[in-house]
């Protein structure tokens, strides 16, 4: 897939009443969203757009996808000029997902002149110095921001606006102390914009103390349910991947990813699921970044059909034409579970997510069920044929034949009167 086609794909949903032209924008940035095929902004961009270019500090919540990039993206662009230093800061808490912020960014300024460039660990540093000493739009993720802060290879004395995007992952994976010491280092009159999915008490402390009375706007937080198809099998855990197996081979007519909780699991289920003739590769922290790039481009331009991740990819991924995502570990909570399926049913297409549950499962599905906004269908295990599943040298084989898959061995999860999950045996 193209960069316009990826940035079409990224913003075009359901349109609304209003027009890019009725938000006033330059026309610069008008020629660039026509040029990329866009008429309408999305929700998020209607209601931020035009609080961002009057000057206010802005939290914008809304489910990724739904073109925060551009709603922030856009008014940046439209405001700055190019040379003069360092005018913007966007922090991003993944590698991938600051890639797709700088792809966003430079399609959105490719009128204005504006040179944007990528910080991140994994990758040699000296490219990155030499790029900065050009640049006018910085998007770092905080560990290797750090890194140039300390060699005294960026200056941020003129910095304009800061963007922190997806600031509850910032909390979630150990950078909030980061971000914290980077804005240390930058001038205190500025126009600083959070965004997130959503607001644990840390995000709140951080939009007090760092946020000068800001513009809260909230969108849709949860997926469409008449879009989103949401599903749970409960099986045994020697079932588990040939059940997984079945899906993708006969039930998955586009692009999956599928989600396990470490990186060991990952690779284990990508070594298996090739060996069952599936097209597939892994993306964890613990792999080179060319490795990472190589297997999100593979998906994305799809050279493969199935992409095995660790939550690491759950945010900042904005793949066309991914039907199914699997979580074929359950996630430990509702706010990574509402990540992992926003994957999918993405720009009005219709989308499926499926968790498959075994017995090591079920404390970390009854913490993602207690947000009472998220509903997921218990259905019975389809009919499917035992494969084998090798972990590590040890092979165990399983015999070959039908096999029906039960429903729930007896078990399904329900709301108690106070308002807790149990197991109804």
């Amino acid at each position: 897939m193209c960069q316009k086609q990826w940035f079409i794909s990224l913003l075009k949903i359901p349109p609304l009443t209003v027009g890019f032209e009725e938000l006033k924008l330059h026309p610069d940035i008008l020629k660039s969203l026509k040029r990329s095929g866009f008429v309408e902004p999305t929700p998020i961009q209607s209601r931020c757009i035009p609080e961002i270019k009057a000057g206010k500090d802005v939290v914008g919540q809304s489910l990724t996808g739904s073109g925060k990039t551009a709603a922030f993206g856009i008014p940046i662009v439209e405001k700055l000029t190019p040379g003069g230093g360092i005018k913007a800061l966007v922090l991003a808490p993944t590698r991938e997902l600051a890639l797709q912020v700088r792809e966003t960014l430079s399609v959105l300024s490719q009128f204005r002149g504006l040179h944007v460039t990528t910080v991140y660990g994994g990758v040699g540093i000296q490219p990155q110095i030499d790029s900065l000493r050009r640049t006018d739009i910085v998007v770092a993720t905080p560990g290797r921001m750090l890194d140039h802060i300390s060699r005294n290879t960026i200056k941020l004395d003129k910095v304009e606006f800061l963007v922190i995007d997806e600031a509850d992952k910032m909390f979630e994976m150990g950078f909030i102390d980061d971000v914290k010491e980077i804005i240390r280092y930058l001038p205190a009159t500025r126009q600083t914009l959070l965004f997130s999915a959503t607001m644990p008490a840390e995000v709140h402390h951080l939009i007090t103390r760092y946020l000068k009375s800001p513009k809260i706007i909230t969108e849709k937080i949860h997926v469409d349910s008449s879009l989103l198809k949401q599903v749970y099998f409960d099986v045994k855990q020697d079932e588990k991947f040939s059940l997984l197996v079945h899906l993708l081979k006969h039930k998955t007519p586009g692009l999956a990813i599928v989600f396990c909780l470490t990186r060991r699991e990952v690779d284990v289920v990508t070594k298996n699921l090739k060996l069952q003739g599936i097209h597939v590769m892994a993306v964890h922290g613990g792999l080179s970044q060319s490795q990472r790039t190589s297997a999100v481009s593979s998906l994305k331009h799809e050279k493969i059909q199935v992409l095995v991740a660790t939550d690491v990819a759950a945010r900042g991924l904005d793949i066309n034409n991914i039907s199914h995502i699997y979580n074929y570990d359950s996630p430990k909570n509702s706010s990574e579970y509402t990540h992992r399926i926003g994957r999918t049913a993405r720009a009005g297409k219709k989308g499926e997510a499926i968790t498959i549950l075994s017995e090591s499962d079920h404390d970390n599905f009854r913490n993602v069920l207690s947000d009472r906004q998220i509903q997921v269908q218990l259905e019975q295990a389809p009919q499917f044929e035992k494969v084998r599943f090798e972990r590590n040298t040890q092979r165990a084989g399983f015999s070959r034949g039908p096999f029906r898959g039960p429903a729930s061995h007896g078990r399904s999860y329900h709301r108690t009167s106070q308002g807790h999950f149990g197991n109804r045996r």
